[in-house]
């Protein structure tokens, strides 16, 4: 289709109108331009194609057979757009909110507080993607990812989440080091971390534990390092947020407490609107993480 062979959309719209209403004031008042406006689309159109397309009739105006035909075939043809255009927003508001978090902070923070959000928003279908990458937004179809870090990433929109402390925590009694030159000297067997959790070794570096150097056990997730630890089996570090629980019942003690400025867990979203599900998830984050 070569655009430069039809009227212009603007002129075809008013035309449109003017057919379903028989008026040019009504069409003006549906397009929310003057009544001239309509008028002067019109007369482009009889002049592009040669033809009177409606005449004045009383208060209205009546088509002519050709401005029928016209009619027609535009009443048709936008139908099909508004058909297209409502199928494709149909698809964006239900479709499932993908959501990529890193696993610890979806064990130990998001899945014991989920059920509020499932409880108030049924209807919105959440897919969550458990993984430590920051991958391309747009080209894995991501609507919102939780990521740990300082919040500089290019391209991406991001605000801080829960920027808590973090601590260094290990069961009552395990250990009675109590400052960071204390930890130092622990050894690799002392130490539990998680292969999916980059968070304890970028707070490792920043209470000058070097993990490299020193070495740890290293578990498959961090589900299995906080239950280590509470069996009084070694020490670990972790975003205060997310051992709250065990600190406040005692199963958990802290040997030491940090705030790098900055560090701690982002909501990242990609730029341009969001779905409304994911507008939804996004505010119930916010929320949650306020009371938290």
């Amino acid at each position: 289709m070569d655009w430069k062979d039809l009227p212009s959309l603007a002129s075809l719209r008013a035309f449109e109108a003017l057919a379903r209403h028989g008026s040019l004031s009504a069409a003006a008042r549906e397009l929310n331009v003057t009544h001239a406006a309509v008028s002067q689309h019109l007369r482009h159109l009889e002049t592009e194609f040669g033809e009177v397309l409606a005449r004045r009739e009383g208060q209205g105006m009546q088509l002519t057979e050709a401005g029928h035909d016209l009619a027609a075939a535009l009443g048709e043809g936008f139908a099909r757009i508004a058909e297209g255009v409502m199928s494709l927003r149909s698809r964006r508001e239900t479709r499932p909110v993908v959501v990529a978090l890193t696993p610890s902070f979806a064990e130990v923070w998001l899945m014991p507080r989920i059920g509020a959000f499932w409880a108030a928003h049924p209807e919105v279908e959440l897919r969550l993607v458990p993984s430590t990458a920051l991958s391309d937004m747009r080209r894995e179809g991501l609507d919102i990812a939780i990521r740990f870090g300082r919040g500089d990433w290019p391209g991406i929109d991001a605000e801080p989440l829960a920027l808590s402390r973090f601590v260094v925590v290990a069961a009552p009694g395990f250990t009675r080091a109590r400052t960071l030159a204390d930890l130092g000297k622990l050894t690799a067997h002392d130490w539990f971390f998680s292969g999916a959790a980059t968070e304890q070794r970028v707070w490792g570096q920043a209470i000058g534990v070097d993990f490299d150097t020193v070495g740890a056990r290293e578990m498959a997730n961090n589900g299995m390092v906080v239950s280590a630890v509470r069996a009084g089996l070694g020490l670990s570090i972790q975003s205060r947020a997310l051992v709250a629980p065990d600190l406040a019942s005692g199963q958990l003690v802290a040997l030491h407490e940090g705030d790098p400025e900055g560090l701690g867990y982002y909501l990242v979203t990609r730029p341009g609107p969001l779905s409304p599900g994911a507008r939804l998830f996004r505010s119930w984050l916010r929320k949650a993480a306020k009371a938290a």
